[in-house]
């Protein structure tokens, strides 16, 4: 027998407030962060930059979620810690997701399914890719409210493991496993600038020349008077990229592999530093020396800044090289090197936070597909803390 009731059980109140218990509750959701998410992809428009790269086979009389409904759905999961494509199959019901996606939540239609997700993601071809990272500089450098005079790009690769058949996977001996080494781009500031899937080697000096050229010409069409600062580890630091650096007025601090050359110049620092450290040990002894140097694959001398340490786990020696001049060498790494750390947290983030790793399918493309999914599942983030009040605990 179905009776219904119009009246609710009167509680006690609690502080002076009414409890209220009712039997007529509608779907639930644990994703209600999403209506912030919601209003910073509605201004951003990432999903619709994306869907405007890519041209649509699909029969328009019997197309049910366009490129751009089915794009902005990935992003949100991606972004609310659904990096598989298969949580669509309980997600496209969700009054949350649906909100997101400018439905109701209970007489709205259901998102697309995990099958519609996946030809998305295998949709691009190599053309369309490319315009596609294309229109991240651009959406990199309209996020500026105004042209900066100066931005610090980090560059650096991370590893990918897989565990199939993927295109372009590769075995790395020093990770001992199979997988991609993809190239991510960071500003100074956090913003994801590019990002490119490619094997699971190091670039060599030809293959990062190219990909800087790009990426500054790029960047050169919206700011061409900005200056533009390179960061770095040493594996960056070719003779190719270093004449590139010269030829386009780039600055740069890149990291410098350690060689018998460099510790001639440094070798009477490195004993008096530890003849110090004897007299006085406790904490470590930080010692720095700039000098001229001119590797024989070098077209020019350059200059090179020594980092000696020496404390109770022995002795240690960095070099950097760089093209700034003025300047102590002890603010030159301190202060400009070394913050390129951060890229390595903003890597890390982007890896264990938004899954940047979930590049599982066959094809290549597609896999860079999802780093581009990704990447804008990230700037959302990365914007939604950016509009949160500096000085707010």
């Amino acid at each position: 027998m179905t009776q219904s009731t119009c009246s609710t059980p009167r509680l006690s109140p609690l502080n002076g407030k009414p409890v209220l218990l009712g039997f007529d509750g509608a779907d639930m959701s644990s994703d209600a962060g999403l209506t912030l998410l919601r209003e910073i992809e509605r201004k951003a428009g990432l999903a619709q930059r994306l869907a405007d790269c890519l041209r649509d086979p699909r029969d328009p009389a019997k197309v049910q979620h366009s490129l751009c409904d089915i794009i902005r759905f990935r992003i949100m999961m991606i972004a609310a810690g659904y990096e598989d494509g298969n949580d669509a199959t309980a997600l496209r019901h969700d009054p949350s997701f649906r909100i997101a996606l400018e439905r109701g939540p209970e007489t709205g239609p259901a998102l697309c399914s995990q099958p519609t997700i996946s030809r998305m993601e295998n949709l691009p071809d190599t053309r369309a890719l490319i315009r596609m990272g294309r229109e991240m500089i651009r959406f990199y450098c309209q996020s500026f409210a105004h042209v900066p005079r100066q931005i610090v790009l980090d560059i650096d690769d991370t590893f990918d493991a897989v565990h199939g058949h993927q295109q372009l996977r590769l075995f790395n001996a020093f990770y001992d496993e199979y997988g991609f080494q993809p190239i991510v781009v960071f500003d100074g500031e956090g913003r994801l600038v590019v990002t490119l899937l490619r094997p699971a080697r190091r670039p060599n000096g030809a293959e990062s020349a190219a990909h800087i050229r790009r990426l500054i010409r790029e960047i050169r069409k919206h700011w061409p008077k900005t200056e533009i600062l390179l960061r770095a580890d040493s594996h960056y630091c070719t003779p190719k990229v270093l004449d590139l650096c010269d030829t386009l007025g780039l600055r740069y601090v890149f990291g410098l592999s350690k060689n018998r050359r460099l510790a001639e110049n440094i070798s009477t620092l490195e004993t008096s530093t530890a003849a110090r450290y004897v007299r006085t040990p406790g904490q470590k002894l930080r010692r720095f020396k700039t000098f001229s140097c001119a590797a024989r694959s070098w077209s020019k001398p350059r200059r090179v800044i020594a980092r000696v340490e020496v404390g109770p786990m022995g002795r240690d020696t960095r070099y950097v090289v760089t093209n700034l001049e003025g300047g102590r060498g002890k603010y030159l790494y301190e202060k400009i090197y070394s913050a390129r750390g951060q890229a390595e947290n903003h890597i890390k983030a982007w890896k264990a936070h938004l899954a940047s790793d979930r590049t599982s399918c066959s094809k290549a493309n597609a896999n860079q597909m999802r780093l581009m999914l990704h990447g804008c599942a990230y700037w959302i983030w990365w914007k939604l803390r950016a509009a949160c009040p500096k000085r707010s605990p």
